[in-house]
């Protein structure tokens, strides 16, 4: 069976050669690849976590208290369905018996079953040692390596944590559960349960977390899972767990993956529509050099629709090429990452293959190949013999006809839909789109205008002078292809490098001034004087603010269960987990009060509560709603009294939630206190006042606020590196793009350049016209995406993350001298082949 005419036309076509199409090849492989290595680095990671879910999570289950134990019959009630591990985590001051060096740690008490799935692996002085020498011994613990270095120890050395002393005995080389809880600063230690009781660390109201970890028998499902879970909600419903599952080990960390894989695939859709610059050219630079052939086409009778046909066809073989080629090379991308990151990622990557993600890339690269190849071949289709024939001579404009101006705008959809209906975050999918959209507009109305700029400018004295500004203004000019190919690159550059420097600024130099050195958790109640005296015998200028604090989790907002509330993306966290509570019978400072009253002082009617603004308006409350929380074990409901806007970034003691006294003051519990140290301190006094109270309160432990925004810093600038990699993505497609457009323009200029050596111009003289039309469009394009970056930058900083902007001179100019770089270097290039054509030959080729 022979194939359609138009497909045997379309291969005899490319039998002649690629000439033309390898930036088109380029560009689709390049976008598709970036998108197909997202996708499927993503969902390799979702995966993982999923089969890894039993050891990252410690268990088929998990039920976590704050505050309590579970009692006899909650513990009898899990041992009934499998095997239990119980765990408690805390904070606490680990120092150094020799010379009294302290640092705040994560310690973890676990029993003799611990890990019920996964391996804890230990390396002591002489190698490796066995998790039970420390989890069946009192007085032994191991440690992190950043705990022996920030308190000067070796192993062999003791420490004393609360009212003990504990000897390290071996360095944490992999704590399989170590994903499960929630991110918390300072090292991590792993004692026995019995040497955490003679810490004395367990006083009622102390800050400790209980975690069950349940194995059951094999072959468990998804739905005894489920069924185990509501049978344990039902029967203990005021108990206060907080229950997980295997197959969501890490809520936190699979949020963040699919927020940042989202992030990093509209990058890529970025890229790949730059890109989409490229394949448009690399088109219609194909079909003028085809001009002749299609007119002959038609008057030898050719319909336009067979013409149409033809191209498409070679077009779509060609796509598809470069789709195979992008979807190769984002597959190897996992892989790739795994070999590389060995043993830094928090889970080991399954990798294989990801068949939606591959197809979902294809799919926008088949829209993008569509989406900007309508437009040259509909134009092609519908002219006339004798206006392609003109074209070769003259600029006179041609559009396509409306339906295919429709079919790109199908496409263009097409590729939105997709990406809203694929994103976790569909609002912000759908305005990335449109600022997509936007930037390539506008940055194609900025090439029409710097062409009609430079039409209206008066003819320039210099020749070489007037040649640029000749070729900037001439139909076949590269105002709209540099504008388009390095403009949006270069914004998301700008904007890239100025949200990074303002979070650099933000951690460095917009820490508040009256900002606490030290949050001093587990104060006890009775002795909060005793605490202030102490500091103040050290540091009499030393501020103190104090309020007491306890740990809760909101289990029904009105009368819906939390569990089935669906709360915006930014304010989920409130319902992950337990929450900070405190009472007091004035509005705390750094509150605003923006709607309703505070309770008198002494308040004993009804619990009430005060809510921060923004949480109560993402759950849908308001003053008169009921908010139910779970304290302790028993479930406490209070009246919203009032609203507050809270400002943070204080870092003084606040709350989303400040009860009045009477809900609160009678449950157990410990103070939360911040340290403020007078400037003139110094470091050997700071460290001598964190001495005294580590050794008056034991039970207490302080946590530097440097060191914890140091470890935010450090996360950041981790991911900013992915960040700023995709910006570096964009811009080399933006000059892959480039390239083919000065390809496209090289036989028109070696044409030009001919004509005007024939007439007597210099090398010199071209060579001055080029740079001079090369540098005018890249500072142009530069200064332009130096604007729309910051905008861009000021937008992210101020909106999305609510924080302070910070403007970089340098950054700008930076890409400013990149752009200008870039168009030079292709420009000189370009200019070089230009020059080393010989004006004969040449001559008698036209």
């Amino acid at each position: 069976m022979r194939a359609p005419l138009p497909l045997r036309l379309a291969i005899r076509e490319l039998r002649s050669g690629l000439s033309g199409f390898t930036v088109f090849v380029a560009c689709i492989a390049l976008g598709v690849a970036a998108i197909a290595g997202v996708g499927s680095l993503a969902r390799t990671l979702t995966l993982s976590l999923e089969r890894q879910g039993q050891e990252i999570l410690g268990g088929d289950m998990s039920l976590s208290l704050v505050h309590r134990q579970a009692t006899a019959e909650e513990r009898a009630a899990m041992e009934a369905d499998g095997t239990v591990s119980e765990i408690a985590t805390l904070r606490a001051m680990a120092r150094k018996v020799s010379d009294k060096r302290a640092a705040m740690v994560r310690l973890k008490a676990a029993d003799a079953s611990y890990p019920l799935y996964g391996t804890l692996r230990l390396k002591g002085e002489s190698g490796p040692i066995a998790a039970e020498q420390v989890l069946t011994r009192t007085g032994t613990a191991v440690a992190e390596r950043l705990l022996l270095e920030r308190i000067g120890a070796r192993i062999g050395d003791v420490v004393k944590v609360g009212e003990t002393e504990i000897r390290i005995v071996a360095e944490i080389e992999k704590e399989p559960d170590q994903l499960s809880g929630r991110p918390t600063f300072g090292p991590r230690m792993i004692v026995s349960q019995e040497t955490l009781r003679a810490t004395q660390l367990l006083q009622p109201g102390s800050l400790v977390n209980w975690h069950y970890r349940l194995r059951l028998p094999e072959g468990a499902d998804a739905r005894r899972l489920d069924r185990l879970k509501t049978e344990f909600a039902a029967r203990f419903p005021e108990s206060g767990f907080q229950i997980r599952d295997r197959s969501n080990p890490a809520p936190r960390l699979e949020r963040m993956a699919a927020r940042f894989g989202q992030f990093l695939t509209l990058a890529g859709i970025t890229t790949l529509m730059i890109g989409g610059v490229g394949v448009a050219n690399a088109v219609a630079a194909y079909l003028e050099r085809k001009r002749g052939a299609i007119a002959t086409f038609k008057c030898l009778g050719a319909s336009g629709s067979l013409v149409f046909r033809v191209y498409l066809a070679e077009v779509l073989m060609l796509a598809l090429a470069g789709v195979a080629i992008g979807l190769v090379a984002g597959s190897l991308l996992p892989l790739a990452v795994a070999k590389v990151a060995e043993g830094a990622l928090p889970v080991a990557l399954a990798v294989e293959l990801q068949p939606g993600a591959l197809a979902l890339a294809a799919l926008y690269g088949l829209l993008t190949a569509l989406l900007f190849v309508l437009w040259p071949l509909g134009r092609a289709r519908d002219l006339p013999p004798a206006l392609l024939f003109r074209q070769g001579v003259s600029a006179e404009a041609s559009r396509p006809h409306r339906r295919y101006l429709a079919g790109s705008a199908v496409c263009a959809a097409g590729i939105v839909l997709v990406a809203v209906a694929t994103a976790q975050d569909r609002l912000l999918a759908f305005l990335a789109c449109l600022g997509i959209a936007a930037a390539l507009l506008l940055f194609l109305g900025l090439g029409m205008a710097m062409r009609r700029l430079a039409a209206r400018l008066p003819a320039a004295r210099h020749a070489a002078l007037s040649l640029a500004r000749a070729s900037l203004a001439g139909p076949a000019g590269l105002t709209r292809p540099v504008a388009l190919s390095l403009g949006a690159g270069l914004t998301v550059l700008v904007a890239v490098s100025l949200v990074d420097r303002s979070l650099i600024a933000e951690f460095d130099t917009r820490l508040p001034i009256d900002a606490p050195d030290y949050f001093v958790l587990d104060v006890p109640r009775e002795r909060i004087g005793e605490f202030r005296e102490i500091v103040h015998d050290r540091e009499p200028d030393a501020r103190i603010d104090e309020a007491p604090m306890l740990r809760g989790r909101i289990v029904k907002v009105k009368d819906t269960p939390a569990s089935e509330i669906k709360p915006p993306a930014n304010i989920a966290w409130v319902l992950d987990g337990d929450r900070g509570l405190t009472y007091s019978d004035f509005l705390p400072e750094g509150s605003r009060l923006v709607a309703g009253e505070w309770w008198s002082k002494g308040h004993d009617g009804e619990p009430l509560v005060s809510f921060e603004k923004e949480i109560a308006d993402g759950l849908g409350l308001t003053i008169g709603d009921h908010v139910t929380i779970n304290v302790l074990g028993r479930n406490l409901t209070a009246r919203i009294a009032n609203l507050r806007s809270v400002d943070w970034e204080s870092l003084s003691i606040n709350f989303v939630m400040v009860f009045s006294p009477n809900a609160l003051n009678k449950a157990p519990h410990n103070f939360l206190a911040t340290l403020t140290l007078p400037a003139e301190a110094g470091a050997k006094r700071e460290a001598q006042v964190i001495q005294e109270v580590a050794d008056r309160f034991p039970s207490s432990s302080a946590m530097r606020v440097r060191d914890a925004l140091d470890t935010i810093r450090a996360i950041s600038e981790k991911v900013m590196i992915a960040v700023r990699a995709a910006g570096a993505l964009t811009l080399v497609m933006g000059a892959l793009v480039l390239a083919g457009a000065m390809t496209a323009a090289h036989r028109r200029r070696v044409r030009d350049a001919v004509i005007f050596k024939t007439l007597g111009a210099t090398r010199g003289r071209l060579v001055v016209a080029h740079l001079a039309e090369y540098g005018a469009l890249a500072l142009m394009t530069g200064a332009a995406a130096a604007l729309l970056g910051t905008l861009a930058a000021w937008l992210i900083v101020t909106l999305a993350m609510e924080a302070g902007f910070a403007f970089s001179l340098a950054a700008v100019l930076q890409s400013i001298g990149l752009a200008t770089a870039t168009v030079l270097l292709f420009g000189a290039i370009g200019t070089w082949r230009v020059l080393g054509t010989g004006a004969a030959a040449e001559l008698r080729r036209a």
